[in-house]
């Protein structure tokens, strides 16, 4: 399910992604036993990381040990298309966004499905 996850953030399929997170929400997942999810693709092993994370953070839980393995994508990834033309928000993106997110360069607005 994280592939799924990161793939829908990938794609910028908000709606999709929100709604993968409220599945995640509804399941009670222990975040800290999440298995590394398998992925041939680096942006969505890294992607995966980054949201697991946040949602661990989010529910006050410990993200699993092999989320401190996965480094930074190679260029900078906006989850917001329109951050690429409006400068105010890449803006807020590249200095507020979460930071599991941010230090993956992963940039996205701070309250980032904090309402899925």
């Amino acid at each position: 399910m994280l592939v799924q996850l990161a793939q829908a953030a990938l794609e910028r399929d908000h709606l999709k992604l929100r709604s993968l997170v409220q599945d995640f929400s509804r399941e009670k997942i222990n975040y800290s036993q999440l298995p590394r999810p398998i992925a041939s693709d680096i942006r969505l092993l890294v992607i995966s990381a980054a949201l697991t994370e946040l949602l661990a953070q989010r529910n006050n839980q410990t993200p699993p040990a092999w989320t401190k393995e996965i480094g930074a994508l190679k260029e900078p990834f906006f989850l917001l298309e329109s951050a690429a033309t409006m400068k105010r928000l890449r803006t807020l993106c590249e200095t507020q966004s979460p930071e599991p997110m941010r230090k993956r360069l992963l940039y996205a607005p701070p309250h980032f499905l904090e309402f899925a």
